[in-house]
């Protein structure tokens, strides 16, 4: 009672203030009877709690959900496609279900910003395809499962963004087993991750086979191709490439601009460049000869005579310094230049019915005629080989079957062995080399062109390939890859691969050349090529590509 004295002394009219203060105190309510918290947003098609949201029937990922919530299942919802950064919105997801529904499409980076996500089930869906970046920013996810959906291949770099995986469920896809699924393979050798079983659907091979169990060797996943790297814009009907000085140079027989055309190759620019001509007015082979340290050239002419040319130092020019004895050699069609025991040798395959096949050996002052071999059959190509440490020719011709010559070194020529049975009318004859093996391939502008072996004491016919105005079937190989190249003057080049399991040759690749004379393949530093002179269109050259189809 003094207090309230004191107070009524100190403040007048205090006795009010007084009861006007314990009104408010009786209306303040106790800690005890607060009113309860608000509860958090949630979408209509939701029930959620604080950090769980359950949501069904959605038409889109919903977006008024709690901030810090950590658990969100989806089902049956009523859209088909997940887009990029979906789930922004909730960072702190550590479980997130989307079982049930109907997603044919997951976007790019469409978990972008779940950092702390450790689940994530995708199951029962309808998707059909993922793209390496499907899972990038899930650097937290431990369990990841994508059973039941419609997935044939899975993308090499599908699971690099979460590595520390613990459990992965592929089951219920029709996976198929080629190249795409080879990095699962390996993946699942190298991992400690847990995988149920998962089998391929195909392809009919596979079937119904456990993935973990398939070897790796099966995948043949390496493939090649040709693509343009260069266009020449001229016409010609031979390419020699030839190394002289350190330097590559190709020289090209063009009868359309009257000339045998050096090109060099540009180590900077990777492309053949004009270098020097040498002038003959109806070139049909430009050979070049390295011999004594110096470059020849033989340039045969279906007229005026055919030449040879020396590479003069002292000028840099080419300077004529040899006649090549225009009797014999009327009409030539090829040359083929090589060493036996030391000595230099060119021949010329002469397709006139009154010139020979001519043989020339290196004397040091020139090349000289050493040999008449073939008279009077209209040849058409000549190729040299050595089959068991024993060179021979190999000469084609118009009126009959290829003819073998054999080297016979006590009287220093070569001497007829036989001939290629039943095989008339040979535009070109080139060798290959398959392992032990020695094979020809022939080719015939009318009829089937062939492969044949070199059997011990004969060539036995191994393949017959289909062919209509074929003037060239070369075998070429690149790195491992043996090839030969059927060309047609009536239509596309066909590109052959060699199958070793088939021991023949098959289809492999199409080039648009237009009636190509040879094909000359190139090793370069980090590249090869392949040289396609055209007598009637562009001079082509390819380069040589390797494609991993597991990547």
């Amino acid at each position: 009672m003094a207090e309230l004295q004191w107070l009524g002394k100190v403040f007048p009219g205090g006795h009010l203030l007084l009861l006007c203060l314990l009104g408010l105190a009786c209306m303040w309510p106790p800690a005890t009877s607060r009113r309860a918290p608000r509860p958090p947003p949630c979408p209509p098609s939701c029930s959620c709690t604080r950090d769980t949201a359950f949501c069904v029937d959605s038409k889109s990922i919903p977006k008024n959900l709690p901030r810090d919530v950590i658990s969100l299942t989806l089902i049956n919802a009523g859209f088909s496609e997940i887009k990029e950064a979906s789930f922004a919105h909730l960072p702190f997801l550590q479980f997130l279900l989307l079982n049930s529904n109907k997603f044919t499409m997951i976007r790019d980076n469409a978990f972008m910003g779940l950092s702390h996500l450790q689940y994530l089930f995708i199951e029962n869906n309808e998707i059909q395809a993922l793209s390496k970046n499907t899972f990038r920013g899930l650097k937290s996810l431990t369990h990841l499962s994508l059973a039941n959906n419609n997935l044939q291949t899975l993308p090499k770099d599908l699971l690099k963004p979460v590595d520390i995986l613990s459990d992965l469920d592929l089951r219920g896809n029709s996976l198929t087993c080629d190249c795409n699924i080879k990095w699962l393979v390996e993946w699942m050798e190298n991992t400690n991750a847990s995988v149920p079983a998962i089998f391929c659907g195909s392809p009919p091979q596979y079937q119904g086979q456990k993935i973990r169990d398939l070897p790796l060797k099966e995948f043949d996943c390496v493939t090649t191709d040709f693509v343009v790297h260069q266009v020449l814009p001229f016409q010609s009907v031979s390419a020699e490439p030839f190394t002289y000085s350190s330097d590559l140079y190709v020289a090209m027989a063009q009868p359309s601009t009257s000339s045998c055309t050096i090109l060099k190759w540009d180590y900077v620019e990777r492309k053949l460049r004009d270098f020097d001509r040498i002038p003959a007015h109806s070139a049909v082979y430009c050979k070049p000869i390295v011999a004594v340290s110096q470059l020849y050239v033989v340039v045969a002419q279906l007229f005026g005579g055919s030449y040879i040319y020396r590479w003069d130092t002292n000028i840099d020019k080419f300077i004529k310094i040899q006649d090549i004895d225009s009797q014999k050699i009327r009409k030539p069609n090829d040359i083929e230049a090589f060493q036996i025991e030391g000595d230099w040798f060119f021949v010329i395959a002469d397709s006139s019915k009154a010139g020979s096949t001519s043989l020339y050996r290196w004397n040091q002052n020139g090349f000289y005629s050493h040999q008449d071999l073939h008279s009077w059959h209209r040849d058409t190509d000549v190729e040299y080989v050595e089959i068991d440490g024993k060179p021979r020719l190999i000469i084609s011709s118009s009126s009959q079957a290829p003819i073998i010559y054999q080297w016979n070194r006590s009287q220093k020529q070569f001497a007829p062995l036989g001939d290629v049975a039943e095989v008339m009318d040979v535009q070109m004859v080139k060798h290959f080399r398959n392992k032990k093996d020695h094979y020809l391939c022939l080719s015939r502008y009318i009829g089937d062109s062939k492969v044949v072996k070199w059997e011990g004491l004969r060539f036995t016919e191994v393949q017959i390939l289909p062919s209509r105005g074929s003037m060239v079937m070369e075998p070429f190989r690149i790195s491992q890859h043996q090839y030969m190249a059927l060309g047609s003057d009536f239509s596309f080049t066909h590109i052959y691969l060699w199958d070793e399991e088939k021991q023949k040759f098959v289809r492999f690749q199409e080039l648009s050349v237009q009636a190509p004379r040879a094909f000359r393949p190139i090793p370069l530093e980090g590249m090869d090529i392949l040289l396609a002179p055209s007598f009637k269109g562009n001079t082509l050259v390819y380069k040589h590509i390797v494609v991993d189809l597991s990547l």
